[in-house]
């Protein structure tokens, strides 16, 4: 990997200097207090949790190749984005470790993830509706490999999976990096959006990722989103250095699906733990966001299937050595 990792570095040789900020000073305690603005009635949403004949759900999944990206920021607030555009939209959060989708929409989830595996509750006790107009499903921490699960839980967890099919839109939040966890929720989604920045640590670890998910699954459809750019210019280097050392080293046509900017009033969203989307979506960011998300929605489906979630989960969740 010599030869690419150099030619990644060249692109960011004509930078100035790398950001040197992280999502690290951004994350806060969660707590009680409830949101106002209240948009819809949460029972009248979770009436809709049947199935609906003939639907079609797509799976996204937002990944990166290191943490403090904007990862999650860039999931909840995709999420928002196709909400306003009408679509039932469920946010999942696949961080095993540092799960906090909940923190920035100032929740406490009574369940999670943990509670369906682990002890018996279903998926619909543990989806959490919003105030926003997405329904979450919180992580859940303690569970280190998804797939080490009896077979009883192997079984439990992947039958409760379809009743996410009433929504248009599942987005998966996964952690940072190449872990197994991380490939394998990558292998259930349609589209795959791998979030990175223009600093040279940040790229190298993007191309990591696309290398590992390259050799699992050449064909699986991938998306490049280059977050927190000082500059157009900057960031237009970075999309287009990306994909080509990605299509020249790696045989990959990963697609540019745009560019954030970066904005001083984004950490303090977070820091209130209100999406952009929700406290200012006519800045530029949450335009930024909308039209990534249209782009994608404007894509035919990555894998052209009949999403059906049991089907997609058990190649997970059952022998991972076949999972594509």
């Amino acid at each position: 990997m010599e030869d690419q990792a150099e030619k990644l570095r060249e692109i960011m040789r004509k930078k100035p200097g790398a950001s040197r900020r992280t999502e690290s000073s951004q994350k806060t305690e969660s707590n009680t207090k409830e949101t106002g603005d209240a948009r819809g009635s949460a029972e009248n949403r979770m009436s809709g949790l049947l199935p609906r004949k003939g639907s079609k759900t797509r799976i996204i999944t937002i990944t990166s190749g290191k943490g403090g990206v904007g990862k999650t920021n860039v999931s909840v607030n995709m999420a928002l984005a196709y909400a306003r555009l009408g679509k039932k939209v469920v946010v999942m959060d696949a961080d095993l470790g540092l799960a906090n989708v909940n923190i920035m929409l100032n929740m406490v989830p009574r369940f999670n993830l943990y509670d369906m595996i682990r002890k018996g509750k279903a998926m619909k006790d543990i989806i959490a509706e919003t105030d926003y107009g997405i329904s979450i499903v919180a992580g859940a921490l303690g569970i280190s490999q998804i797939a080490n699960l009896s077979d009883e839980e192997r079984h439990n967890f992947i039958g409760e999976l379809d009743t996410l099919s009433f929504a248009d839109t599942i987005i998966i939040d996964t952690s940072a990096g190449v872990s197994n966890n991380v490939l394998d929720f990558i292998a259930a989604a349609d589209d795959a959006v791998i979030v990175t920045t223009p600093e040279p640590t940040a790229i190298l670890d993007a191309y990591a990722l696309v290398k590992t998910i390259v050799r699992r699954d050449a064909s699986h459809p991938l998306h490049v989103l280059i977050n927190k750019c000082e500059s157009r210019k900057e960031a237009e280097r970075t999309q287009e250095g990306f994909v080509e050392v990605v299509g020249r080293h790696l045989g990959k046509n990963i697609n540019p699906l745009g560019l954030i900017m970066y904005n001083h009033d984004v950490p303090l969203s977070i820091k209130r733990q209100t999406p952009f989307e929700v406290s200012d979506p006519g800045c530029t960011t949450a335009k930024e966001i909308d039209i990534i998300a249209r782009a994608l929605l404007d894509l035919p489906d990555g894998r052209s299937k009949n999403s059906i979630l049991s089907k997609i989960f058990t190649r997970i969740l059952g022998d991972r050595g076949n999972t594509y």
